[in-house]
């Protein structure tokens, strides 16, 4: 395995409409002028000029600072007001779409407050990640309504210029310092911190809540263990050890839970399982057996699984939209949908990750090591497709690396080969970036490699690369 391996790989193709230079130059404070460089300058002029407090900026620091603050203006009233369209939802599925919203925006906010905290030290790629999840959570409000079939009432109610404002300060970061070279320590991205490493690597790490079904620990169930968490004082590491055993419980770590480490038997061992689907009544975002958006999440040795089954559809074993996250030899066990990475900085070390149709999905920075690969059986007339990266604007930076992974066919699949073609991957939004580096590839991949997902749609944006080792 190489021992370095720049983290920027996920940064693939990062576009800026801004050098870093711009501001130096710029004579002109008017705000027509400096809105007139954005990609959607009409709501950007309306919204300043809307503000009491607005100023005349002279350079270019100033009037990104300005845009961030108009996009958290502009999500604070959006938020009050899908707040008070709680009532109108006309029906369960309605609710379940303006449900997400509530959590997608709220988490926006916080997104934006990060960028502007003078608490953080932060650097430019720091902002462009946690503005990209912040439009990224956009998105997933509008994908809830569009995937169950009910965008024609609520959504048009739910309709603001938000996304074209976080778009706007996207395109204002400094594109030419944000993607910065990282390396790997021990095997691990240069961010996880030396006592985490230890943590991966220990046969026995110290643990602060025991869960075992039999009693033998300190709950019997992780969602007792997890509301003891919460409790704790401070935001320092706290390590829960799941003893082995088939757990049936749907979990969701949320943005104050920071830094919980959930520690298995092993993925053969621990298994959490749940059967959320779109079919039965969620949306993708919300079928996830478990979410964690808890910054600095750690999984080790645990299978996360949605036995929905093919036929119901998306079904997620587990969403991700933790920051600076690491699952380490755990599994992944689902067929459409099944490995929800939604945003954030993600890494993912000697996994089982198995699926049928956009199986490893999302829009996160996130990158596959040393990782197992497994296409299932789908439904009659469906194809596999094993990535369906989901980046929606140029200035984004997303991507899905996988490096040094087998892409096999798994047991279900291998009698029946010949009846199924399975690909690489998909475009599922406009911008896609994915690629395969040193990585083995089994006969069941078509030759063709990638799969188009309608049309000619995203083929003159999409990203796609592959480096195998042999096919």
């Amino acid at each position: 395995m190489a021992t370095k391996l720049g983290f920027s790989v996920l940064v693939i193709s990062l576009f800026s409409l801004y050098s870093s230079t711009l501001s130096s130059s710029v004579a002109s404070d008017d705000l027509d002028w400096w809105c007139n460089k954005t990609p959607y300058p009409e709501p950007c002029k309306y919204f300043m000029k809307q503000n009491p407090n607005h100023f005349h900026p002279k350079h270019n620091s100033e009037f990104r600072k300005l845009a961030i603050d108009l996009a958290i203006q502009r999500a604070l009233t959006a938020q009050s007001h899908n707040k008070w369209l709680g009532s109108k939802c006309r029906n369960e599925k309605e609710k379940a779409a303006w449900a997400d919203c509530l959590n997608l925006y709220e988490n926006t906010i916080t997104q934006l407050n990060h960028t502007i905290d003078p608490n953080r030290k932060c650097t430019d790629y720091d902002v462009q990640t946690w503005l990209s999840t912040a439009l990224t959570n956009l998105e997933t409000c509008r994908a809830g309504f569009v995937e169950l079939g009910v965008s024609d009432f609520m959504l048009p109610l739910m309709s603001n210029n938000v996304s074209k404002l976080i778009c706007n300060t996207l395109a204002l970061s400094n594109g030419s310092s944000a993607a910065l070279p990282q390396t790997y320590q021990d095997g691990f991205p240069s961010w996880v911190t030396a006592g985490d490493r230890k943590l991966l690597q220990s046969s026995s790490p110290a643990v602060n809540l025991v869960v075992a079904q039999d009693g033998s620990g300190n709950y019997r169930t992780i969602k007792q263990a997890l509301d003891e968490a919460a409790k704790r004082s401070g935001s320092g590491r706290f390590v829960i050890h799941i003893k082995s055993g088939i757990y049936r419980e749907n979990l969701e770590i949320g943005n104050k839970m920071k830094n919980i480490m959930l520690v298995g038997d092993g993925l053969r061992n621990t298994i959490i399982t749940g059967s959320r689907s779109v079919r039965g009544g969620s949306t993708t975002f919300n079928s996830a057996t478990v979410a964690v958006t808890g910054e600095g999440f750690i999984a080790r040795g645990i299978t996360f699984r949605n036995t929905a089954g093919p036929e119901n559809h998306q079904a997620v074993a587990l969403r991700s939209g933790s920051d600076l996250s690491v699952f380490y030899r755990c599994g992944f066990e689902g067929y459409q949908d099944t490995l929800y990475a939604h945003s954030q900085r993600q890494f993912y070390k000697e996994c089982y990750i198995y699926g049928t149709v956009d199986f490893i999905f999302g829009n996160a920075a996130v990158a596959f090591q040393n990782c197992m690969i497994y296409a299932r059986r789908p439904m009659d007339k469906q194809k596999n497709t094993i990535t369906a990266q989901g980046r929606t604007d140029p200035n984004q930076n997303t991507g899905i690396s996988i490096h040094n992974s087998r892409v096999m066919a798994a047991s279900d699949l291998k009698p029946v080969l010949s009846s199924f073609k399975t690909y690489l991957g998909r475009p599922w939004k406009k911008y896609s970036r994915t690629v395969f580096l040193q990585t083995y590839l089994d006969s069941l991949v078509d030759p063709a490699g990638w799969l188009e997902w309608d049309g000619d749609f995203a083929l003159s944006t999409l990203y796609y690369g592959c480096k195998i080792l042999a096919c």
